[in-house]
């Protein structure tokens, strides 16, 4: 008898402490998302997988934020949708996983293109009959470009009626903007990374058209000036994309036979190679002969031709091009251009109350690698389930957490309940 009671008592206190978890009503908080306006590069238009193609459009986190918005009050976000096939700037199409046989005859699974030749019709039509567009992100467009005339990006006068007369921000703008993101100077930053900082660098400071911040500084004041509220979007450090981390400098791996004939060669001019790891050779101006070995923190782009490090010598017998490395001192420029754009970006979104996303700090957290409802994810190339087949662009799983990021600022910033995307919902890279 005495067991029945206390059994009956532990059930009668476990039924009143029952806690009620009551979920907050969701609600845009001080944010009219009437008609959401992105502007931005590569990443916020979607490209991925190195071209501009359907999925990368269909999942960008600028859609994916509208979605968001949409539990809460119907909009439409139109955006100038391509074909799953894609293009780039040089004609190709998108990468997709799949079987490449290198110069030793060996084959293994490897980004491979989706077809022989991108979708040239994305580029030979002009839809800008079908009125304006909410994503206004156009692949590789500097920050110089956003509020100029005579844009010749393909992609932007694909959905401009006339260039001559129009820029990117007067589309935007056209569009009667009640809330905006903004993420400019990554793709300005990444020109001149993955030229091998052979290309000229967008300066820091400058009026609009010349430099970043007075660039960045018209945007947003147009954006202010319609009305609109808005959240700018600061710089990862590009460094750590699998562009530029996937190929080891010092992965020239020789046996005593070769570091013997090697070292006969390059002795003389000061150079010595070991038996296991070396730093690869490099052209570098500077020597007395223009060529060295890599040292540590130096890195090898990814689009460096490795049938010709395999096959023919790049990188050991002959020096691999400046176009395909970057040296410390390069490094240290493109270092600090990404902390001058966003100390600018900082101040801009002070001086107008404009919400401030960390994207530097979330582009960390990949790199560090971190375990997302028991999925772990990371930066690494292809295995890492956060970046597309490029390397430099995100994949969706990549943008979801992208608009999760701004998501959360705005619910603070704006006093805004907007419920948060699931990120194991989106797809990651594709294996056959």
């Amino acid at each position: 008898m005495k067991f029945t009671y206390l059994a009956l008592l532990s059930g009668i206190v476990f039924i009143s402490c029952k806690p009620k978890f009551e979920m907050p009503e969701e609600h845009l908080g001080t944010v009219n998302v009437t008609n959401y306006i992105a502007l931005g590069g590569s990443n916020t238009a979607g490209f991925s997988d190195g071209a501009f193609n359907l999925k990368g459009q269909e999942n960008s986190y600028a859609q994916i934020l509208s979605e968001q918005f949409n539990r809460i009050e119907t909009s439409t976000f139109n955006q100038s949708l391509v074909s799953e096939m894609g293009i780039n700037l040089d004609g190709n199409s998108k990468l997709i996983v799949g079987y490449k046989t290198d110069c030793n005859d060996e084959e293994s699974l490897s980004p491979v293109r989706f077809n022989s030749t991108g979708d040239n019709s994305i580029l030979s039509a002009n839809v800008s009959s079908l009125g304006l567009f909410n994503n206004m992100a156009i692949p590789e467009m500097s920050v110089t470009d956003v509020n100029t005339l005579n844009y010749n990006n393909p992609f932007y006068q694909r959905i401009v009626a006339d260039a001559s007369s129009t820029s990117v921000l007067d589309l935007a703008v056209a569009n009667n903007p009640t809330f905006y993101t903004t993420q400019l100077g990554e793709d300005d930053i990444l020109a001149f990374a993955t030229s091998g900082a052979t290309s000229a660098p967008t300066p820091t400071n400058g009026a609009a058209g010349v430099g970043f911040e007075g660039s960045l500084e018209e945007v947003i004041t147009s954006m202010v000036a319609a009305g609109a509220k808005g959240a700018l979007l600061n710089i990862p450090n590009v460094l750590n994309h699998p562009y530029f981390t996937t190929i080891p400098y010092n992965g020239l791996e020789i046996d005593a036979e070769q570091a013997e004939s090697l070292n006969s060669v390059f002795n003389p001019i000061g150079l010595s190679f070991q038996v296991g790891t070396n730093g690869f050779l490099i052209e570098d101006t500077s020597e007395p002969f223009g060529v060295r070995k890599m040292l540590p923190g130096e890195k090898i782009l990814l689009t460096i031709p490795l049938d010709s490090v395999k096959c023919y010598g790049m990188g050991i017998t002959n020096y691999i091009p400046d176009r395909y490395s970057l040296t410390l001192e390069e490094i240290e420029v493109i270092e600090q251009m990404i902390t001058e754009y966003n100390q600018v970006i900082a101040s801009l979104a002070n001086q107008n109350g404009v919400a401030l996303v960390d994207l530097h700090s979330l582009y960390k957290s990949f790199h560090n690698e971190t375990v997302y409802n028991g999925v772990s994810m990371s930066s690494d190339f292809i295995s890492g389930g956060t970046f597309s087949l490029d390397g430099l662009n995100l994949n969706p799983i990549g943008q979801a957490k992208i608009a999760n990021a701004i998501i959360e600022e705005l619910n603070t910033f704006y006093n805004a309940a907007i419920p948060f995307a699931d990120v194991t919902t989106y797809p990651g890279i594709i294996f056959p």
